[in-house]
């Protein structure tokens, strides 16, 4: 089950370095139903990989100037603040059992799968949608309230599942940064990249126990694949590959949502 597992990180570096975001949503799964990790720990451990993922997927954008690091500072703060409170304070305070409904009882790790879920779906549709066409402006004038607005979402949300987020970033910085999709891209991931580690300290500073030999395995492979992904990104069309992706992930989110419910036992 590990080779597998060890594939799909494989698997989640290349697209990750194809498509330029959405696949450290893989993260997260992979470590749960391949790993057996549980989902409170697969949070932490998805930070650090997908933290550690963008950072070395970033350093090419850096290279080809296409990181806005004025945006980033103004996206990134909040995001950084709120995915740091979120880890180290309302983690620890969400209950271990939630809720139950007919008998059915909905623990803090199931919860936190189907949350997980929806955002795969929301993340899924985001991929499939045919992109806005070139003649749509975005919004004039660099609206400082909202940016900082959805760095701080971004954040919570980063902070609670440990997914990167980068299918909400891309468009916040086409739309309310102005910035063209390259750009947007470079300036995403290094954006993912700090708030993603910075979160995972937070799991440090706590009484987690951490798997350094997985997560360095994990993220080794999955840099490999980055790599890979970002040499064959220029012969592949991107317009092709992202919707596929993106029905894979609509996929896997419906899969999750049924084990954790229908086929829950």
């Amino acid at each position: 089950m590990e080779l597998i597992g060890y594939l799909g990180a494989l698997l989640m570096g290349i697209s990750l370095g194809l498509i330029g975001g959405g696949g450290s949503i893989l993260t997260m799964p992979i470590l749960v139903y391949l790993f057996h990790t549980d989902a409170e720990t697969a949070t932490a451990y998805s930070l650090f990989i997908v933290g550690l993922t963008s950072l070395v997927g970033s350093l090419s954008h850096m290279r080809m100037g296409n990181i806005d690091y004025r945006i980033a500072l103004v996206f990134g703060i909040p995001s950084i603040i709120s995915v740091y409170i979120t880890r180290k304070f309302v983690m620890p305070a969400i209950p271990t059992q939630l809720f139950e409904i007919s008998g059915f009882e909905v623990t803090k790790g199931v919860g936190l799968l189907l949350l997980f879920a929806v955002i795969m779906l929301l993340a899924s549709y985001s991929m499939i949608r045919p992109q806005p066409s070139k003649s749509i402006k975005p919004s004039v004038g660099f609206k400082y309230h909202i940016i900082l607005l959805e760095g701080a979402v971004v954040g919570f949300v980063t902070g609670l599942v440990g997914a990167g987020g980068g299918f909400l970033i891309i468009p916040a910085l086409v739309l309310l940064a102005g910035l063209e999709m390259k750009k947007a891209v470079g300036t995403s991931l290094i954006i993912i990249a700090t708030k993603s580690l910075i979160g995972f300290v937070g799991d440090i500073e706590g009484d987690m126990l951490i798997d350094w030999e997985l997560l360095l395995y994990f993220s080794s492979v999955a840099i490999a694949g980055i790599i890979i992904g970002s040499m064959y990104s220029k012969r592949i069309s991107n317009e092709k590959l992202k919707p596929a992706f993106g029905w894979f992930v609509l996929v896997m989110g419906i899969y999750i949502i049924l084990r954790e419910t229908v086929f829950h036992h």
